[in-house]
């Protein structure tokens, strides 16, 4: 059984990466580098070239390897550039986020992590944790498109034999 890494040539992905291989797991990752990069994907791991928006690349990757969990990590993430340029993070974020789910879904794949952010939660009142009871009410079309990946994929978990955690 091994666990597919998206975004696994970024920071965190490939900090993930690392220590799911210190775990003693198999590691796939697929990263298209458009911020990441080849050399932060650990050599033991198995890489793919490709944009998680691909579902034919998706279905592959699945049938070549025996993938058991997702852990996506795959997006984008600069704020006053999702301002910007909205649908952009719409489809990077939300859109690849269903693509990711639905193949995994087909693919039996019960498992998914997906790195969120804090930005769902919008400003706070003060410098205080925010706690996951908060509201949410995010600022910016970054946090909007996070959020709108969380409310997807609990519809999914609802609705096939699928867990997620964000």
């Amino acid at each position: 059984m091994a666990v597919l890494v998206t975004g696994g040539a970024g920071y965190i992905g490939s900090h993930m990466a690392w220590a799911l291989l210190d775990a003693g797991e198999d590691v796939v990752v697929i990263d298209r580098l458009s911020t990441g990069f080849r050399w932060a994907v650990p050599a033991p791991a198995r890489f793919y070239l490709g944009d998680v928006g691909d579902r034919a690349m998706l279905d592959r990757i699945f049938a070549e390897n025996d993938i058991d969990a997702v852990m996506h990590f795959a997006g984008s993430i600069v704020v006053p550039q999702s301002v910007a340029r909205p649908l952009e993070y719409y489809e990077n974020n939300t859109g690849n986020t269903r693509t990711v789910a639905a193949a995994a879904i087909d693919a039996g794949i019960r498992n998914l992590v997906f790195s969120s952010t804090a930005a769902v939660y919008g400003d706070q009142a003060d410098d205080s944790p925010v706690l996951e009871s908060a509201s949410l009410n995010p600022k910016n079309p970054y946090g909007q498109s996070k959020l709108m990946s969380e409310l997807m994929l609990r519809d999914a978990a609802s609705a096939h034999d699928f867990r997620f955690v964000a």
